[in-house]
């Protein structure tokens, strides 16, 4: 489990597998809205199965408003499981689109950073490069901060994306056609 701070609050990470139809990701982030839950950050992606999508969401609370929350989202048509993924029981990474001022005279050490970090460079202009970094979530920050006094453009960053470590899958029991609810 995430450390746990004063008051038992904790970053926490669901992976909220769903049908894919119009209005269910408004439908799951409305619901966080309406309990008052701020939302970390949100990934939505098709899932290995035709027709269903997985929602990764990360949101800050403590055990108690985490189980409401599931309970809640149980409750929605369009939701078919959910899962907590704990850190240590789970791969969880960030994707990282980051612009860089570059001139000439600090390109090298800019590269050099980059490289520091297993980071690529995926546009190069008179005065600045574009740098792109998956990995997780600290490890993207270390590098903003490398970055930082180069003087950073711009930043894309992406929300987290989880999956469970090991052979099992979110999808094992579930039918490959759509589930019906």
């Amino acid at each position: 489990m995430a450390p746990t701070p004063a008051g038992g609050v904790a970053r926490r990470t669901l992976s909220v597998l769903v049908e894919d139809v119009p209005g269910v990701l408004a439908k799951v982030s409305g619901l966080f809205a309406r309990r008052a839950f701020n939302i970390h950050s949100l990934a939505v992606g098709p899932s290995e199965i035709a027709g269903l999508s997985r929602i990764t969401v990360v949101v800050d609370a403590d055990a108690k408003l985490l189980e409401q929350m599931t309970k809640q989202l149980n409750k929605l048509i369009n939701v078919i499981k959910i899962i907590e993924l704990e850190p240590t029981n789970s791969v969880q990474r960030e994707h990282l689109v980051i612009k860089v001022k570059a001139d000439a005279a600090a390109r090298l050490q800019v590269t050099q950073a980059v490289e520091l970090f297993r980071a690529k460079i995926v546009d190069v202009s008179t005065d600045s490069l574009t740098v792109e970094a998956t990995g997780a979530a600290d490890k993207l920050d270390a590098l903003l901060s490398v970055l930082e006094p180069f003087g950073v453009r711009e930043i894309v960053r992406s929300g987290s994306l989880a999956i469970s470590r090991g052979s099992k899958s979110m999808t094992e029991k579930i039918p490959s056609e759509k589930p019906l609810k």
